[in-house]
Parts: C-alpha cells; sequence; structure tokens
C-alpha cells in the first residue's frame, strides 16, 4: 500500500495503492463477460484496476485512486462477489449464507500496527466493523508481505477497509519490500507409457533437478560396431513384448548369432530394431 500526495473528496490528502490477492473463478467475476464488469467498476469508482497476467492459479488485482475511489471499488468487488454467493446458493441445499471474503496484501513491516500491541488494533476493528480480520503468520512465497483474510457483509468489509487503510498511512513500511509474484502452474507431459511428469519449462530448478534423477536409462550403449543392451533393462532370455526385436548388434546377441551369408558381413552390424527386424528377411 504505496500513499502518494492527492487532494480527494474523502479528506485525506493521498492516493492509495491496494493490492489483492485472488483466485481465478474470482478474477473472472471481476472482469466479467468480454471485460464489461471491470469496465463499469473502473468507470463508476474512478479507481485504476489492473489484474495480473499470466495463467496462475491467483493472480493480484491492484486498486489505485483517491480514497473515495478506493472504497467505491472494494464495495462494488464486495457486492459482486455476495451477488455470486447468492447465486451458487440457488442450486445448493445449504440454507445459511457463507460470508464475503477478500484477502489483501500488505507489506509484513505494517502487520505489527495492524494488528496493535497484544492484538488490542486487530480487536478493536474486529468488534467496531463486525467483520472477521485475520493476519497470515507467514509471509507469502518470495516475498515480504502478508495475506490479510477480510471476511462478513460487504457493508462490514467496506468499513474494515477503511480502518485498515487509515492504520497503513499513519504507518508506512519500513525499508524495500518485495512484492509477492504469484507463480504460474506446472503443467504436465503425459507420456505414452501414461507417466506424468511436470513441464521442465515450467517447473522450478529444483524440481527440474529431481526429474533429470529420474530420467529412464537407455536401452543400449553404442561401443565401436556393437550396441550392447543395459543388464537393468535387458535380459536376453526375457524379450519385451512391445520390443520382440532388442535393439542389440548380431555380436553382443546370443539370440540372433551372426550371419556369415549377409552381404555385407563382417563389416555390417545393425544396431537399432528396425536394421535388425529388416537384415532377417534379407
Amino acid at each position: 500500500m504505496e500513499p502518494n500526495k492527492v487532494q480527494s473528496e474523502g479528506g485525506l490528502n493521498v492516493t492509495l495503492t491496494i493490492r489483492l490477492l485472488m483466485h481465478g473463478k474470482e478474477v473472472g467475476s471481476i472482469i466479467g463477460k468480454k471485460g464489461e464488469t471491470v469496465k463499469k467498476m473502473r468507470e463508476e469508482s474512478g479507481a485504476r484496476i489492473n489484474i495480473s497476467e499470466g495463467n496462475c492459479p491467483e493472480r493480484i488485482v491492484t486498486i489505485t485512486g483517491p480514497t473515495d475511489a478506493i472504497f467505491k471499488a472494494f464495495a462494488m468487488i464486495a457486492y459482486k462477489f455476495e451477488e455470486d454467493i447468492i447465486n451458487s446458493m440457488s442450486n445448493s441445499p445449504a440454507t445459511s449464507k457463507p460470508p464475503v471474503t477478500l484477502r489483501l496484501v500488505v507489506p509484513a513491516s505494517q502487520c505489527g500496527s495492524l494488528i496493535g500491541k497484544g492484538g488490542s488494533k486487530i480487536k478493536e476493528m474486529r468488534e467496531s466493523t463486525g467483520a472477521q480480520v485475520q493476519v497470515a503468520g507467514d509471509m507469502l512465497p518470495n516475498s515480504t508481505e502478508r495475506a490479510v483474510t477480510i471476511s462478513g457483509t460487504p457493508e462490514a468489509i467496506i468499513q474494515c477497509v477503511k480502518q485498515i487503510c487509515v492504520v497503513m498511512l499513519e504507518s508506512p513500511p519500513k525499508g524495500a519490500t518485495i512484492p509477492y509474484r504469484p507463480k504460474p502452474a506446472s503443467t504436465p507431459v503425459i507420456f505414452s507409457g501414461g507417466q506424468v511428469r511436470a513441464d521442465p519449462l515450467a517447473a522450478s530448478a529444483a524440481n527440474l533437478s529431481l526429474l533429470l534423477q529420474h530420467q529412464p536409462l537407455p536401452a543400449y550403449t553404442i561401443q565401436g560396431q556393437y550396441a550392447i543392451p543395459h543388464p537393468d533393462l535387458y535380459c536376453p532370455s526375457k524379450p519385451s513384448a512391445v520390443d520382440q526385436a532388442p535393439p542389440v548388434g548380431y555380436a553382443a546377441n546370443p539370440l540372433y548369432p551372426p550371419r556369415t551369408d549377409h552381404p555385407c558381413f563382417p563389416w555390417y552390424v545393425p544396431t537399432s530394431p528396425f536394421e535388425v527386424s529388416f537384415s532377417l528377411y534379407l
């Protein structure tokens, strides 16, 4: 949350930047069909609403503007989520309506002021607004920010956000803030044998290293003219059902002794399944 000097109608001479963490379904609700919903929110609130790009399970929604515009944007988002909850309950046997939930992303250096001494500040916000407020104990991955979860009615959430903004303005962040950036989802790769592995391009360095450690061993190795079968993968007495013509050369395979009548013997030694199969008919 970054304050800058700007005159606003709400009495605070600041403009704010507040970041929200949302799941893909929530982002889809905010964007709307062909972007109509988010466009309407921008026009009616006067706030700038930007949504992070990328194929990620979570997205960052950044809201920037004067305090009055920020509060209008939050109100529109909260009421939209409540509308989604009501619509989802029409086909559900549930009788009690779940609360609206928003997740703010706040620099960890400001969370102490938000909680207050002995939890006094966060307790005060809960009691005065009726909203549930929870500050995550751990920082978000690869960042110096924490998630602050607000749950309740849209009215309670709006009042709670106002109080959080006041606290954040009174206690600016200390030091540099490393913002949280959601990572793209790893796309699985399915091999012909049914094996599933993470996409190496989307995997982290650690996962990629682990992936490489479990690559299948080669079925055979080349030594000069000959293909020598790997002892852990091929047993000459029990050829696999998939590869009835083992990928080894005649001189190295007791099941297929060298053919002295071959026109290229002794210089020709087949080293691939195709060559082994083909040479049997020469």
